[in-house]
């Protein structure tokens, strides 16, 4: 009996079953933290299509190959009611004394990742995270070297630059040896923006609660970056009515940093002296100190108009607790001149 019939044809398939299972036992033999979520294929469905709804992108349709161990054994279709994973990142809120060290130990995996992670999240890795700051986790591709492959060409595939083998080396503790086919090889990803298809999805399947608000707050202290200096400018030009929507704006965008929360505050303190609008100024002042437990009240840099109601404050604090240290404050008319009567702060 001729052996190319039926059982024969069907042996490269088994072949290429039995290596996903066995990729997915390594995927599953070490967890990752950043968040990956869910996505059970539909009848009719490519991943090119799923590639372009959850991320926008029809070329992120390889990373999804590569997630899912869909190149073993010479390539596997998907069909409808296969499970995908979706790589997705991370966010983590930074606690006190949190260093960019202790944080790739702990959700990294080794502390060597610090200068990725402190990277990722448009930082220096010799200056530490502030506290309260919202920092995004990237997403650990597990890729399996194959033939030809290299950190530079590994690099570009996954990270669209080669220069960024020396990462890659150092993530995974290389030392400069080449990769070997059959390794597996770490790649941190962060450009994994979801559109808004895709973070419904992610929220049905419970993904986005686990990520401490899918970088809400890192939204809101991106932008508080970009308007602190204008909140600057508005008091420096006197225009304080301005300055106080803008930090009520602020402060109801979402969770700030605690050095973000005592500049805005401190901006408010000094709008409502200005604006003769002492129970407010005192209110944010006590907000101001509650933000930056630290704070000393320079004389030399403070009007005797701001140390007067921070001195109140003080006094208030001690009789009634001071109001939710991110709700915004209350708001001037916008009736009012843009100057304090008699001039001055």
């Amino acid at each position: 009996m001729s052996r190319t019939g039926p059982a024969s044809r069907r042996w490269p398939k088994a072949r290429a079953l039995l290596a996903i299972a066995a990729a997915s036992t390594l995927l599953a033999s070490t967890p990752r933290p950043a968040v990956a979520f869910p996505h059970v294929v539909r009848a009719g469905e490519t991943l090119a299509q799923i590639a372009e709804r959850i991320y926008g992108r029809v070329e992120m349709e390889q990373l999804l190959v590569a997630a899912n161990a869909l190149d073993a054994g010479g390539g596997v279709p998907i069909v409808p009611g296969m499970r995908l994973e979706i790589p997705s990142v991370a966010h983590h809120r930074v606690n006190a004394g949190e260093t960019w060290t202790s944080l790739a130990e702990t959700l990294l995996g080794h502390p060597d990742r610090s200068d990725v992670l402190a990277l990722s999240n448009n930082a220096m890795p010799w200056i530490a995270p502030v506290e309260g700051q919202e920092i995004r986790i990237p997403y650990n591709l597990r890729y399996v070297v194959g033939p030809g492959d290299s950190t530079l060409t590994i690099a570009y595939r996954f990270l669209g630059q080669r220069d960024k083998a020396w990462m890659l080396d150092r993530y995974n503790r290389l030392g400069g040896d080449p990769v070997r086919r059959g390794e597996v090889v770490l790649v941190p990803l962060t450009e994994l923006e979801l559109t808004p298809a895709g973070k419904a999805e992610a929220a049905s399947a419970g993904a986005l609660v686990r990520s401490e608000g899918a970088g809400r707050a890192r939204d809101a202290q991106r932008r508080a970056e970009v308007e602190l200096p204008q909140l600057a400018a508005d008091l420096r030009s006197g225009r304080y009515v301005d300055a106080i929507a803008r930090s009520n704006r602020l402060l109801g965008s979402g969770d700030l940093t605690r050095a973000q929360l005592a500049t805005v505050h401190r901006g408010l303190v000094e709008a409502y002296v200005a604006l003769d609008a002492q129970g407010l100024a005192e209110t944010s002042c006590l907000l101001w100190r509650e933000a930056d437990p630290q704070l000393v009240l320079d004389p030399v840099e403070l009007s005797p108009k701001i140390l007067r109601a921070c001195m109140s404050a003080t006094t208030l604090g001690a009789a009634a607790p001071s109001p939710p240290l991110g709700a915004p404050a209350a708001s001037i008319p916008t009736a009012m001149p843009g100057r304090a009567p008699g001039g001055g702060r």
